[in-house]
């Protein structure tokens, strides 16, 4: 088969794929979380075989004390957070009308200046040129609303199908490895390792550091954040963390909720800035000691392409797009410098090579 034909080839069974991944984002969730598992897991079943267990017992060991540890964690911690949740919608009728009488001098100055001349006919072009992306997002949001019904059958799925497809998948970790490795073309086989081991290398190091800082974080933000006061630190401060693993929305979403709460409790501007300081603290932490040391440069991606990555996982996948979609940017990143690299070492980068003089012979 020439070059060309396994170009194609490969086109078009990478659009399957994608096609199939698209039409089946719905069920993705629990297969997903499934091998991130394994995946994690994998080296701790390694070493258990070393150590001489086989690798059935070993996967059924790691496996067991994995959710073992994960439901105890949740037991203990859904009962404290499932109290404060109860009492936030307890107290949400307080809070809406605190903010209501705190925007009233805002409100006031938005009125004077709407009936001012020209602020209204400003304020309606404004809303024109801007209809038709208000409506975006809405229907943006309306969708996101429609997915989050699925909540339940993913939390039910994670506790059912997870387990199982975490179990299997590292049992057979090295069996899946051996196979795929088979099917590569022979002539390529050892560049197609390599850059394997690139990208196992920058997943394996970007998981567990993120998973690592994401725990931190929200042990940090949760325990600051109750030590300033605010109603519901620790939901918050957990929320935050867990959902650090989107870069920069994470935090942004904590921030927002966290200041809304602040304002509607606090009539303190000092109360407030303490919260806001819990935010700036946890930022300063993590860009500067938890980020560099737990994930370092592992990504090696640009925070604008992480951004678009994120924006486009979600748009494809839904949320399981924003799960994957720094690590399938971080794989594509690997891919891309291989080919950046071939490119500057081919003829269609250096031009051609000059022609060689003939011989002295020859001359005329």
């Amino acid at each position: 088969m020439s070059v060309r034909n396994q170009v194609v080839t490969w086109a078009l069974l990478s659009g399957v794929l994608i096609f199939l991944l698209i039409f089946l984002r719905e069920v993705l969730f629990p297969f997903v979380a499934g091998f991130a598992i394994a995946f994690l897991l994998d080296p701790i079943c390694d070493r258990l075989e070393r150590a001489g267990l086989s690798r059935g017992w070993a996967t059924a060991l790691v496996t067991a004390l994995f959710f073992v540890l994960f439901v105890l964690v949740l037991a203990i911690l859904v009962p404290v957070l499932y109290n404060q949740l109860v009492q936030f919608l307890n107290n949400l009728p307080r809070y809406a009308a605190a903010i209501e009488s705190k925007a009233g001098p805002l409100m006031e100055a938005a009125r004077g200046y709407l009936s001012s001349a020209g602020g209204a006919a400003k304020v309606k072009e404004f809303v024109q040129s801007h209809l038709g992306d208000v409506a975006k997002i809405a229907v943006t949001f309306l969708g996101g609303f429609v997915g989050g019904l699925q909540v339940t059958f993913n939390i039910i799925s994670l506790f059912v199908i997870t387990p199982v497809v975490a179990f299997y998948l590292l049992r057979d970790w090295d069996v899946i490895v051996e196979r795929v490795d088979s099917w590569l073309p022979r002539a390529h086989v050892a560049t197609i390792r390599e850059q394997a081991r690139l990208v196992d290398g920058t997943l394996a190091g970007f998981l567990r550091g993120q998973f690592t800082v994401c725990v931190l974080l929200g042990l940090f933000y949760g325990v600051g954040l109750s030590l300033v006061g605010l109603d519901f630190g620790l939901v918050v401060g957990l929320g935050t963390g867990l959902v650090s693993f989107i870069p920069y929305f994470g935090m942004l979403i904590g921030f927002v909720v966290g200041m809304a709460l602040a304002i509607a409790q606090f009539d303190s501007l000092t109360s407030i800035g303490m919260v806001a300081g819990v935010f700036v603290l946890g930022q300063v932490i993590e860009g500067n000691f938890l980020t560099p040391k737990l994930v370092g440069d592992r990504v090696n991606l640009h925070p604008v392409w992480i951004l678009f990555a994120l924006l486009a996982g979600g748009a494809l996948f839904g949320f399981v797009g924003i799960l994957l979609a720094v690590p399938i940017a971080a794989i594509i990143g690997v891919a891309l410098r291989f080919t950046l690299l071939q490119y500057r070492q081919s003829a269609l980068y250096l031009g051609a090579p000059p022609p060689r003089a003939p011989p002295l012979d020859r001359m005329p």
